[in-house]
């Protein structure tokens, strides 16, 4: 079985979009392949899939030889073409980012003066922001392997104790995995880590050359610098940044084959500005970072996994300084600055006090909207408006709260059912949605049933070919009709709602008979639960208004929910027929055009007339210019990114006080 596409996936199969691709794959028993200009790889490993260079808008095959072939070739070929694959995690992270508590950071603006440091380092500005502070140098010794040739007998037992320093290292990543002081997007760093850890590709090369007498530990060396040389070729920054990534994964089994610990950070000062050759992405995941000012780095560049958790906890970076890096080996002290890639060791008094003036600056910034984390915002008429967070996983629960969010407006169960090999049970999706509940109570928490589309592929759900599976069977069609899905999905919302603050909207929605299906599966739900003696209670049901069709039904949809909830993002690429991922259309997808701001209004009327609540869970709700015009249409709740919860705070109080 085998098919072409062509390739959607933004960048390219890079990094995590690569392994959630090989995860996909391996959960079918099928021999997969994909093949590009002729190269057949096997989609079941990360590395050699990466090193195919599968980039956006390239054609390639997949091929798939077993009992559920068609399955496979299905779903991959979904994942291919779909724009936002593997990068799901990714766009959580960016909505965390600069809201992680005491790390969080507000972007600093390029320095005007930046010309006038001519004794700075300027590397690859990685990480926004600036910093001054102690410098912390980190430089491990170098791993040297024994110089001697091993006998056959020895070759073999050499293996064994190598298998055994890969499983150490596996069980240290899966150990950090199952930690609940991994932030959110720096599991899916280790994750990726973890696959490159177990990839064919780096063992099966160490096994080999062991097998011909070289020694564990300089196998594993001369094996990932191979590897690492062959990202490094690869035309592409995205494959050139993994280079770093099998070097760090090398050495970490080579300490394991001594028994040696690496050089830890636990002992870096608050503030001080991490000096480092290299430092792999599963040292510094585990590092404390909120007590990092900055890091500065030889090897890494914007593209790398250091670059990326930098950012994620707003930790200034500079980084790709190569050897110079050895210059700041011996500072006392570093000024950084992470927008304009500067780096100056020792700074004067005056370049230190300028430093200084620019971060209490941002800190000003930050210190002015922090003041509404915990504002409770109200129109001038005394209405109080709930600003919620968008978020998609537990692990993102910490930067809402962080951000003063006021419950959620839109929990995306999609990724709990994404991040899994098999169809989340209804005990798992019941002790998430509870999990959800209790962290937000009282505050109200909106879960959106399952979107899933087509576009996005699911292990366990088989979607037929479509021309535009945006259009297509997704969201509340497909659940309808798939009821062995859609009823553990909703008897877990059920048990959730227990904790009283639970409300349930359906996505998709064009048609009142939809609504009413959902409605009587619901009560037949509630019904079997009942019979089999399982506490539950009952919740609001709402619908997510991104349809015309159901703007221009929404009278009779009001009558039969409790809320709407307003999904700008596709309700404006539907309303001006203008896909969102279409470059060339882009200024189509405006939500401030009249025709959807009228479908907004629209909308709005009809719940108000009715009586029921209207919100937003669109992008849209957090801009302040449109935030005055959603107020006057009779919107009671703003859910957006946690990161823009503060502004959209301070820009409703403004106008309470007009």
């Amino acid at each position: 079985m085998e098919r072409s596409t062509i390739v959607r996936v933004h960048e390219g199969l890079h990094a995590r979009p690569a392994t959630r691709f090989v995860r996909l794959a391996k959960s079918f028993e099928s021999e997969v392949e994909i093949v590009k200009a002729g190269k057949a790889v096997s989609a079941k490993s990360s590395v050699k899939l990466m090193l195919l260079g599968v980039k956006e808008n390239q054609e390639v095959t997949v091929r798939a030889n077993g009992a559920d072939a068609a399955e496979a070739v299905e779903a991959l070929i979904g994942y291919l073409e779909n724009p936002r694959a593997g990068l799901e995690e990714d766009e959580a992270v960016s909505e965390q980012r600069d809201q992680n508590g005491e790390t969080a950071r507000p972007p600093a603006a390029a320095p005007a003066q930046e010309t006038t440091y001519p004794d700075g380092l300027r590397g690859i500005a990685a990480s926004e922001g600036v910093a001054v502070g102690p410098a912390f140098a980190h430089f491990p010794p170098e791993i040297r392997p024994q110089a001697r040739t091993l006998t056959p007998e020895e070759a073999e037992a050499e293996i064994v104790r190598f298998g055994h320093a890969v499983t150490a290292v596996q069980a240290r990543m899966d150990k950090a995995l199952a930690s609940e002081d991994l932030a959110g997007g720096d599991r899916g760093i280790v994750a990726a880590l973890r696959d490159l850890a177990a990839d064919d590709t780096l063992i099966g090369e160490a096994e080999a050359m062991i097998r011909t007498g070289t020694d564990a530990v300089a196998a594993v060396i001369a094996a990932a610098a191979k590897l690492a040389a062959e990202f490094g070729s690869v035309e592409d920054p995205y494959l050139n940044a993994r280079a770093d990534d099998v070097q760090a994964v090398g050495r970490q089994i080579c300490l394991a084959l001594l028994g040696q610990d690496d050089a830890s950070l636990e002992d870096i000062p608050q503030g001080a500005i991490l000096i480092a050759e290299d430092i792999g992405a599963w040292d510094l995941s585990r590092a404390p970072l909120k007590r990092i000012g900055g890091i500065v780095c030889g090897h890494g560049g914007a593209t790398s996994h250091i670059a990326i958790i930098a950012r994620s906890h707003g930790i200034p970076a500079v980084l790709g300084f190569g050897a110079r890096v050895m210059e700041l080996r011996d500072a006392k002290e570093v000024a950084l600055d992470g927008t304009g890639g500067l780096v100056i060791a020792d700074p004067s008094l005056d370049v230190k006090a300028d430093y200084i003036r620019r971060i209490e600056d941002a800190a000003k910034e930050r210190h002015a909207l922090d003041v509404f984390k915990d504002v409770t915002p109200k129109r001038a008429d005394g209405t109080v408006i709930e600003v919620a967070a968008n978020i998609g996983s537990l692990e993102e629960i910490e930067a809402a709260q962080a951000a003063g969010a006021m419950g959620v407006g839109l929990f995306r169960t999609e990724l709990l059912f994404m991040r899994h090999m098999h169809l989340p049970s209804e005990d798992m999706q019941a002790e998430t949605y509870g999990a959800l509940a209790k962290a937000f109570a009282p505050y109200p928490v909106i879960v959106r049933t399952l979107d899933i589309g087509g576009d996005k592929p699911v292990a366990g759900i088989e979607f037929p070919e479509e021309e535009n599976p945006f259009l297509g069977w997704r969201g509340i069609r497909m659940c309808l009709d798939r009821p062995d899905i859609f009823k553990p999905q909703l008897k877990a919302l059920l048990r959730a709602a227990v904790h009283g603050n639970v409300k349930v909207m359906l996505p998709m929605v064009s048609d009142l008979s939809e609504v009413r299906r959902a409605k009587a599966l619901i009560d037949e739900c509630a019904g079997e639960l009942t019979r089999d003696g399982v506490p539950f209670g009952h919740f609001q049901l709402g619908v997510m208004i991104e349809t015309p069709a159901a703007v221009l039904i929404a009278p009779m949809l009001a009558k039969e929910v409790s809320f709407f909830s307003i999904g700008t993002n596709d309700l404006t690429q539907y309303v001006m027929a203008a896909d969102r991922l279409n470059p060339t259309v882009s200024a189509l997808n405006d939500v401030a055009n009249p025709a959807v701001m009228a479908a907004i209004e629209m909308t709005a009327k009809a719940g108000v007339e009715a009586g029921i609540m209207v919100g937003m869970c669109g992008e849209a709700a957090a801009r302040p210019d449109l935030i005055p015009e959603f107020l006057r249409m009779g919107l009671t709740e703003l859910s957006m990114s946690p990161a823009s919860i503060s502004r959209a705070k301070k820009r409703i109080v403004e106008l309470g006080k007009a």
